[in-house]
């Protein structure tokens, strides 16, 4: 069967400034090597989906310029992942939501003639065969299959939550953000939370787009308005990322999902990686998250540096300093007598000798003078014009003066 990938990409992440303040969140930056939307891009092409467009609105240039630089697919083969900016094709408008940006970008449907179309987003950490979900989705005969992540029933209200009839499939409510729905059948404690990820067979999808654009009424969101359509025309189905097998993934790793739609989730993501068996592992070849690795030298460590789990990339020298629990990125420098904990330093960063970092996001290209204290007093950070999440994580912006 055809498959064509479209990934939603357009989206303002505000909850994400300052690090969104210059970018789109698909292309802030994550565990130093990658961008975020190169994760449900090496899980499309992994899974063997070599036709992907990601549909792009708002601050685009860094990400259309890492898509473009990175993502270079075989155009022997036909194969490519290409950005697609907004192009108001149906009329003098931006995007009105999700469903809009892909009603609007119809024309990547009609010259493809695709019989699956695969809708991901461009902004969470997780590995997955996206193949078993379109296996999966086939084998129903379902018109749309939505993800379904297993999440405790007590976050209810931080999703939408999907009840399932007595089939174990087909979806019989989709709930958005409800305080006490039912758990699960063979899980009570637990509900199927929306991963934000769907399988369409091409010509219902096609269908839905259009009665919504034609609808006054809706907020053209794909989770929103088109998937609660289809499951009120019981054309919709779930599949349980429990089910997903990922070549590599072991434990804790195996069934690993992150919304980092915050500050404070953002840094915790972060600190899942460093442990010696992290929670979600970078290392494991056999399902690679791709990228464009940077030509440098390998990192440093001089004058007795102390680093402890903690992520260093390519190009960096840590002279003298504690690092602890903490991802510094590439051609990043910190100098003796400085001390870094639980920090997250973009490319580029330099921090002075006796600074101290403790909780912190540090955008890149940002200099930290010597001596300078960050995370310790919050009171002081915000008078000195820092952004303090509301977990406490400190945060400096890209080309922010210190």
């Amino acid at each position: 069967m055809k498959v064509l990938s479209l990934i939603l990409a357009g989206g303002e992440g505000k909850r994400l400034m300052p690090l969104t303040e210059d970018r789109a969140k698909p292309a802030v930056p994550f565990a130093g090597s990658y961008r975020l939307i190169d994760f449900a891009l090496s899980n499309l092409i992994n899974s063997g989906f070599l036709k992907c467009a990601v549909l792009t609105q708002y601050k685009s240039h860094s990400l259309d310029r890492h898509i473009s630089l990175t993502w270079r697919m075989s155009s022997m083969l036909g194969n490519y992942v290409t950005p697609v900016p907004a192009q108001q094709r149906r009329g003098k408008q931006w995007y009105q939501g999700s469903a809009d940006a892909i009603y609007q970008s119809m024309n990547l449907i009609t010259d493809e003639r695709p019989d699956i179309i695969v809708v991901f987003g461009a902004d969470h950490v997780y590995r997955m065969n996206a193949r078993q979900m379109v296996d999966a989705h086939v084998a129903s005969g379902a018109g749309v299959t939505v993800a379904g992540i297993r999440v405790p029933r007590s976050q209810a209200n931080q999703f939408g939550v999907m009840t399932v009839k007595e089939d174990g499939t087909t979806i019989d409510e989709f709930l958005e953000k409800p305080t006490d729905p039912p758990g699960l059948p063979d899980s009570p404690d637990e509900i199927l939370a929306s991963m934000g990820n769907y399988v369409f067979t091409a010509d219902v999808l096609i269908e839905a787009l259009e009665a919504d654009a034609k609808d006054p009424a809706s907020l053209h969101d794909m989770g929103g308005d088109i998937v609660p359509a289809l499951v009120a025309q019981q054309q919709a189905a779930v599949y349980d990322f429990k089910e997903n097998e990922v070549p590599g993934a072991l434990g804790a790793d195996r069934s690993y999902w992150r919304d980092v739609g915050t500050i404070d989730s953002y840094h915790d993501a972060h600190l899942d990686l460093v442990s010696a068996s992290p929670e979600f592992n970078l290392y494991n070849q056999e399902w690679p998250i791709y990228s464009l690795p940077a030509q440098l030298p390998g990192a440093k460590f001089v004058h007795g540096a102390s680093v402890r789990d903690s992520i260093v990339c390519a190009g960096s020298i840590v002279s003298g300093a504690n690092t602890d629990s903490s991802v510094i990125g590439t051609g990043v420098r910190v100098e003796d007598g400085a001390a870094i904990q639980r920090a997250v330093l973009m490319d580029g960063v330099q921090v002075g000798r006796g600074a101290i970092l403790r909780d912190v996001i540090v955008d890149k290209n940002v200099v930290i003078p010597p001596g300078t204290l960050i995370g310790i007093n919050h009171d002081e950070d915000r008078r000195r014009g820092f952004h303090v999440s509301e977990g406490g994580i400190v945060v400096i912006g890209k080309g922010q003066h210190v």
